[in-house]
């Protein structure tokens, strides 16, 4: 399963700091019909993200009803992003 969006990026300050961009609530009925096949726990479902030309393997974290993307401090360098920018996503769910 592959899904695009853009989205806001965001920090939460909680106590392991973080960066995230929220999965569109259209996008996240199709995760939740197959997070019982893909996830490992606690909802989490792996993922190959990209955004621009960066590549990276994370998890969507399961937030108030949908699911977000961590951002990590390597992608966040590698593309210059910042609080606030407004970033496409892909993802790649490996069904």
């Amino acid at each position: 399963m592959d899904l695009e969006f853009t989205g806001e990026v965001w920090w939460w300050k909680g106590p392991a700091p973080h960066h995230f961009v929220r999965v569109p609530d259209e996008e996240c009925g199709a995760l939740e019909s197959v997070s019982a096949a893909v996830s490992y726990g606690w909802g989490m479902i792996p993922v190959t993200a990209q955004i621009g030309g960066t590549r990276w393997t994370t998890s969507l974290w399961p937030k108030d009803g949908g699911y977000v993307v961590p951002l990590k401090a390597v992608v966040r360098a590698a593309e210059r992003i910042e609080i606030a920018d407004v970033v496409t996503v892909v993802l790649a769910v490996d069904i």
